[in-house]
């Protein structure tokens, strides 16, 4: 199958990054968060690319499965838990060591399941896993920003995928035959010139996109251990599980000797910079964002009293239906969605088919009213749920009382 993305000859990986990232906004292939620049992109379709992981043979012989904390590879993660299997994930950044081992609630129900599969319930139910565990993974779920069907991968450009390979390898939880795959939208498989994949570069047996499975044979082999000249003393401080395990090494007699590393170019520091440690510019150099021209806009009725505007959008991400904007006006029990097009609006209402907070059950359809430009026409809505007793001079004073916590009408724009 011919790659959708084509890349130039010389091209860089940052070059093959930016190609895969602005092609994904271009053509609106991604869910929140966005944009998708120096992130693993959280594409359409991931749910049903990451349900084939259970189809693989490997997945059914494994007992142990680590898949990474990305969004997109949440119905992985979910997968593993709805097997019974031992799911492990890595740390963030690494800071507090290796990998934790998610334990849901004993008994837990399809949809406790799929919390625990979220990046929230990684938090909640998760417990550290120690260096001298022993633990032993056969299947590697990682998450990608380009990957060639002969199997080198590129990640984001922090590199963290590689050195957990290498970290589990270095513990014994990992060997040579330990299966790696990688969960992708179809157009981010390029073509990748072999020569830009060096000794620590993971490399893939397997890639699932919502359409394909496909086996890689690659047969470049993948890194031996942690290559201790390409990390400095800097790195070790930021990794302090790395410490532990080249003290390890070296009493095995292994050279350990770490490397000294000049700034990386000014184009690629720049693209790995985190937006916070920018310099701030003032109120007046700030850009302003303004709203997409058009939207579409989907009322959400029947919201319990009590609830938090922030449960919602917790519950909007877990369902991948997190709007551009949404206002919330929970003392009139209901929110609205604005999404960029009918299409994800489209994609929102059936992923919120059945949505049940604190109880009761929430009503999402097309909103009445065409707000920012939508086509004017008949209103498709259901009848709201009746909340009790109305009046209308209440009403209107509680629509335009001062804010309270977490309840009047706010407007969160999930881009910011």
């Amino acid at each position: 199958m011919e790659a959708v993305i084509t890349i130039n000859p010389g091209a860089t990986k940052w070059d093959i990054r930016e190609k895969v990232w602005d092609y994904i906004e271009a053509k609106n292939l991604a869910n929140f968060p966005r944009p998708v620049h120096n992130r693993i992109p959280n594409f359409k379709g991931a749910h049903t690319a990451c349900a084939k992981v259970s189809e693989l043979q490997v997945f059914n012989e494994t007992d142990e499965v680590k898949v990474d904390p990305d969004k997109p590879l949440e119905g992985a993660r979910l997968a593993v838990l709805q097997a019974r299997k031992t799911l492990l994930v890595p740390t963030p950044r690494l800071r507090t060591g290796l990998f934790n081992k998610i334990v849901p609630p004993e008994g837990a129900s399809k949809e406790e399941l799929r919390v625990c599969s979220t990046s929230q319930g990684v938090k909640e139910f998760s417990v550290p896993v120690g260096l001298d565990s022993k633990v032993q993974v056969d299947l590697l779920v990682v998450g990608s920003v380009a990957v060639s069907e002969k199997g080198y991968r590129i990640g984001k450009g922090e590199g963290f995928a590689d050195m957990e390979y290498a970290m589990m390898l270095c513990m014994g939880a990992v060997t040579e035959s330990t299966v790696v795959v990688t969960i992708v939208h179809d157009c981010q498989v390029v073509d990748i010139p072999e020569d830009l994949i060096e000794s620590h570069d993971i490399t893939v047996d397997y890639i699932l996109t919502p359409t394909r499975v496909i086996k890689t044979d690659c047969q470049r082999p993948k890194p031996q251990g942690i290559i201790w000249t390409k990390l400095n003393a800097e790195m070790l401080e930021k990794i302090p599980v790395l410490k532990k395990l080249r003290a390890l090494e070296e009493e095995q007699g292994k050279d350990v000797t770490l490397g000294t590393h000049p700034p990386p170019p000014p184009r690629e520091r720049a693209r790995r910079e985190p937006r916070r440690d920018r310099e701030p510019r003032s109120e007046g150099d700030r850009p302003r964002r303004e709203p997409p021209l058009t939207v579409t806009t989907v009322y959400l009725g029947g919201i319990p009293a009590g609830l938090r505007v922030s449960e919602l959008k917790t519950a909007l991400r877990e369902r991948e239906a997190a709007p551009i904007r949404l206002t919330w006006q929970g003392a009139q029990h209901r929110a609205f969605l604005d999404y960029l097009d009918p299409q994800a609006a489209d994609q929102a209402l059936a992923a919120l088919e059945g949505l049940s907070l604190n109880g009761h059950d929430l009503q999402a359809e097309l909103a009445k009213s065409q707000r920012g430009g939508r086509r004017p026409g008949p209103s498709n809505r259901r009848p709201r749920p009746n909340t009790g007793p109305q009046n209308t001079a209440r009403e209107s004073r509680e629509s335009t009382s001062e804010p309270e916590a977490d309840s009047p009408k706010q407007e969160l724009n999930h881009n910011e």
